[in-house]
């Protein structure tokens, strides 16, 4: 039986859709992620500082009177081409809430402007900012969706490489972390998957990678060596394109000795957590979220 928060959440997407993919500009699709993304309210006990993390446009989320010394480190999705910090607003509140931490979260730049590896660049310059204002690695979560999951874990196998210390543990969500597109669910999930397919994953990946080759690993994180990383949280729906990328990200994970808990759920859409206002799954999703978070903070 359909979800039926699912298929609402569906012909919501449908109703706004507009003009044909192929017919919607770069700014279209920018204006319309804004629209979706942000039209979800944070709540009035959220407090938004802006910053510059050492050149890298950012922004501190506090929830109510969070004294914790803890920071849920943020990269926003949006196949590195769309998405900004007003997009994932609600979404880092949400985590930071049930978490009970602080958000940072992370408007690097964007393709075709900046081309890869600009996000990893922006990525690891603000972590290292973060750090140098007196925050603990041990004390950080990073996380991310969709593009940003992929850069999530981009980000920690540059980290780690660079000697750099890491954040306690990583929170993926629906990563995009195959910018091949060979994995069965591309085509398997393709008529279930309302809003991510082969072609537009194709658009955004040649955009962002202008020539680069996609499995250069700090693009596509599934060809990386994990060893070493921190403690991950995969959540992904059973109803995407991206579904095999979580698995493989998982299996590859495990395989180099990191602890993974990958979560599957049930005839969930793309990144369904950021849609918790709507979709109750995604709300039990974050919840969740919050427990790992605090279990690995100690």
């Amino acid at each position: 039986m359909a979800n039926q928060e699912v298929e609402a959440f569906k012909a919501l997407l449908a109703a706004g859709a507009g003009a044909d993919d192929e017919e919607r500009t770069l700014e279209d699709m920018r204006n319309g992620y804004e629209q979706i993304g942000g039209a979800f309210p944070i709540g009035d006990d959220v407090a938004i500082e802006h910053v510059s993390a050492d050149g890298v446009s950012s922004q501190f989320t506090t929830i109510g009177k969070t004294k914790s010394d803890s920071v849920l480190f943020y990269l926003h999705g949006g196949g590195y081409v769309i998405g900004s910090l007003t997009t994932h607003q609600s979404l880092v509140a949400d985590i930071s809430r049930a978490a009970g931490i602080k958000g940072f979260a992370v408007d690097y730049e964007l393709a075709p402007e900046g081309q890869f590896p600009c996000a990893l660049r922006d990525a690891v310059k603000a972590y290292q900012w973060l750090l140098g204002t007196g925050v603990k690695a041990e004390n950080i979560i990073i996380a991310g969706d969709s593009a940003g999951g992929g850069l999530t874990v981009a980000t920690l196998v540059k980290l780690r490489d660079q000697n750099i210390p890491l954040p306690s543990a990583a929170i993926l969500l629906s990563p995009w972390a195959d910018l091949t597109h060979s994995s069965d669910s591309m085509d398997s999930r393709a008529e279930e998957d309302p809003m991510v397919s082969r072609e537009s994953l194709t658009m955004m990946a040649d955009m962002y990678l202008a020539g680069a080759d996609p499995k250069n690993p700090e693009a596509s994180p599934v060809f990386s060596d994990l060893t070493g990383l921190p403690p991950m949280l995969i959540q992904v729906g059973t109803a995407e394109v991206l579904l095999d990328d979580s698995r493989l990200l998982a299996k590859n994970a495990k395989a180099a000795g990191v602890n993974v808990t990958l979560q599957e759920w049930e005839e969930m859409v793309h990144v369904f957590p950021h849609y918790a206002p709507i979709i109750s799954d995604g709300k039990k999703a974050i919840d969740q979220m919050g427990d790992f978070i605090r279990t690995h903070l100690g």
